[in-house]
């Protein structure tokens, strides 16, 4: 019996890897034979752009055009075919999803798969076929104007994430375009700095989430970053596109270029770039259209090359536009507005809650100051980058009206003007940091007489904006005199921070009891921030970067790195990014990695692991006992760090390996594993051109952010 169950298994596992071996090969025979078909300039006419978010088909072969679209937040409006003015649509109103570090800030992997299965089938119902997202470059440095839309200062924390977001957009046979690949950590000099990065970063940093997209997520496409990495374009550098993703990683999609992020014909074409897009015509002098097609008869670039190119394109649209049951998709749909509220009520950080006025006890409260220009503002669009045109978006005073309306006498104060615009000049938008005292005095007078004041400020979508950085890292629009004011005559003061990055917050913490971080959250925002105030979601965020005192502590300022000299930004720190650095350095951070408070207490308890040692092929289980002690439910982000006291090599203090968001009722408790292969203790040995996991003692350190270690183990590998 047991022989014929093993035969069942065996014939099932192998039947399966036979038959996929069989479409794939079919995949492959059917694509060549389409090749042989075609002429070389309707091959080279697939390789560029021929409008603003296509590239060519080849319509007596049923091929047809490839379609994309921004991006990360949602479907963008549809644009003119040749320009970036608005087509004026009626159909287009999209979902705004929540900010890339929102959704790094919920440290839960199902939230990164529901939001790509409503990009994708928002995606379909555009009929768009590449989804220019998600973008997870490394957080680097605090000022970049991407945080916002990037995910983390971890690569295990942004790969974990990446993967799910690639399989939720590609579940609806729409391809996810990961980017920006790689080292694209700035938006300073971004189309002409030059990163040098070591190899051992490379690989153990900035690497990670991108193979983990392809390698897990099974990404389809991939965008080259604008930069140079190590003296070459990063669509043009072979050691990029050629050694590590194609034939180290196995990649089979297709690389794309950022718009006009193409320098040259031959170096791009022989060096791994696929398909050359970019901003305006005309698209027949393009690097990859008439020059190409010239390179080739000259014999520079081969027609093999051309035919791998060609057959990657074909490939990914045998996934997508050409696959068998192609979804139709939907857009904006309750369902869809539903997981953009479940992202952003995860997403929101309890920073400060001393003396609990969280949750609001609406009982007890007659009247609410609602202060801020973000109470009123929206997010989905403002500033360069992609927006989307959302059917709808709740703003922060809405959501509260809606929540607390009913009992409650809620009024509203500017506060302060948000006179600021990217594409002004600095000259032009002079003044913007300055507070308006009259705006001031009638948010005063308003907080004086009101129970509760809610104080809405922090950054918008023109201050955080792709196309260029932040100057500091101070609240703009003279916010902090605006806080300071409401806060001395209202000590029912709740401070809350709308923004996509780090700011500096240190008078904020110093002198108010009670911050909350909100993001650029969607059209959901509003309701999702209320519900949090009022308690019916208990916060369970957690920061997916460090908020440093200063920006000197920040690496790349106290190196001196950013924004490099000469248009070079020499990387200096290495491994060391984020919490890596503040941990090892003994810098003391303003608010760490991972740290996010909750309206419960949990306690752990019993950490250990199924062995003490184990072998370099091995996987460790770590167990531990997890209880909510508190009277509410809620969820809290457990985090398994791993240390290596004794290497050959520097390596930093602790790097997270592992992490679960647990949810938990009232007095309940769970035991929980933890699972983490021993390879993956593993630091990049530059001098093998390997990965090495050495032998040795190494310690386990779990807690609730990377300055909370609660329990700690040690393991040894043989």
């Amino acid at each position: 019996m047991k022989y014929t169950i093993a035969c069942i298994i065996v014939l099932f596992l192998f039947g399966k890897v036979s038959a996929q071996s069989k479409s794939e090969a079919a995949l492959k025979a059917k694509i060549s034979s389409i090749i042989r078909k075609m002429t070389l300039e309707e091959k080279i006419a697939m390789l560029h752009g021929n409008a603003l978010f296509s590239s060519a088909g080849v319509p007596r072969l049923g091929i047809p055009e490839l379609t994309c679209d921004d991006g990360p937040l949602g479907v963008r409006e549809e644009i003119k075919r040749f320009d970036w003015a608005s087509a004026n649509w009626t159909t287009d109103s999209a979902t705004f999803l929540p900010n890339g570090s929102a959704i790094a800030a919920t440290w839960n992997p199902l939230m990164a798969n529901k939001y790509g299965v409503v990009i994708g089938e928002e995606a379909n119902a555009r009929k768009k076929i590449v989804m220019l997202a998600p973008a997870f470059n490394i957080c680097r440095m605090p000022l970049c104007g991407r945080t916002y839309e990037y995910y983390s200062e971890d690569p295990y924390l942004n790969g974990q994430l990446a993967i799910q977001s690639v399989k939720g957009i590609q579940s609806q046979h729409v391809a996810a375009c990961i980017k920006h690949f790689a080292a694209n950590n700035q938006e300073l000099n971004r189309d002409s700095v030059n990163t040098l990065v070591d190899e051992r970063a490379l690989r153990e940093i900035y690497f990670p989430a991108f193979k983990a997209a392809i390698q897990q997520g099974n990404a389809y496409t991939i965008m080259s970053a604008y930069n140079k990495l190590n003296g070459y374009w990063c669509s043009e550098n072979d050691f990029l596109l050629n050694k590590v993703l194609k034939n180290e990683w196995g990649f089979k999609g297709v690389v794309m270029s950022d718009w006009a992020g193409t320098h040259h014909t031959v170096a791009a074409a022989n060096n791994g770039l696929d398909i050359e897009m970019g901003s305006s015509g005309p698209y027949d002098q393009w690097y990859f259209a008439k020059p190409l097609l010239a390179a080739v008869k000259a014999g520079q670039v081969s027609v093999k090359n051309i035919d791998d190119k060609v057959s990657r394109i074909l490939w990914l649209m045998y996934h997508t536009s050409m696959s068998a049951n192609h979804p139709k998709g939907t857009i904006a749909t309750p369902e869809h507005a539903k997981t953009a509220y479940e992202i952003a009520s995860e997403s929101i950080v309890l920073l400060k809650n001393d003396s609990h006025l969280l949750p609001l006890k609406t009982s007890a409260i007659k009247s609410i100051a609602v202060i801020g220009d973000n109470a009123v503002r929206t997010f989905a669009l403002g500033g360069y980058g992609a927006g989307v045109k959302a059917k709808y978006e709740v703003t922060a005073l809405a959501g509260i009206k809606s929540r607390f309306g009913k009992t409650t006498s809620i009024s509203f104060a500017q506060g302060y003007k948000a006179n600021y615009l990217a594409s002004k000049t600095d000259e032009q938008n002079r003044g913007y940091d300055k507070p308006d005292q009259s705006l001031i005095d009638e948010a005063v007078a308003l907080a004086k007489k009101s129970d509760v004041a809610i104080l809405c400020v922090g950054s918008n979508r023109e201050y955080e904006s792709e196309g260029h950085d932040r100057k500091s890292l101070e609240l703009p629009f003279g916010e902090q005199a605006l806080v300071n004011a409401v806060s001395a005559v209202n000590p029912n003061t709740i401070i809350v921070i709308m923004a996509g990055a780090p700011y500096d917050l240190n008078e904020i913490k110093k002198s108010n009891h009670t911050i909350v971080w909100s993001w650029f959250n969607g059209s959901e925002a509003g309701n999702a921030l209320a519900d949090v105030l009022k308690g019916v979601i208990n916060p369970s965020g957690k920061l997916p970067f460090t908020f440093p005192v200063s920006l000197h502590d920040s690496p790349a300022f106290n190196l001196d790195t950013y924004p490099g000299k000469g248009l070079t930004a020499d990387y200096k720190e290495g491994i060391l990014v984020g919490y890596r650095w503040y941990d090892t350095k003994k810098i003391e951070p303003q608010f760490a990695f991972g740290y996010g408070l909750s309206y419960t207490d949990f306690s752990f308890s019993k950490l250990s692991t199924d062995k003490s040692s184990y072998k370099k092929d091995e996987t460790i289980h770590a167990k531990f006992t997890i209880k909510n002690k508190g009277s509410r439910s809620g969820a809290e982000v457990v985090q398994l760090y791993v240390s290596d006291p004794v290497c050959s090599v520097f390596r930093p203090e602790k790097e997270l390996k592992a992490f679960e968001k647990i949810f938990l009722k009232p007095g309940e408790s769970k035991t929980i594993e933890m699972q983490v292969k021993v390879a993956d203790l593993a630091f990049y040995d530059e001098s093998k051109k390997a990965w090495n996991a050495e032998a040795g003692e190494y310690i386990l350190d779990l807690g609730n952010s990377s300055r909370n270690i609660i329990l700690k183990t040690k393991i040894a590998v043989k």
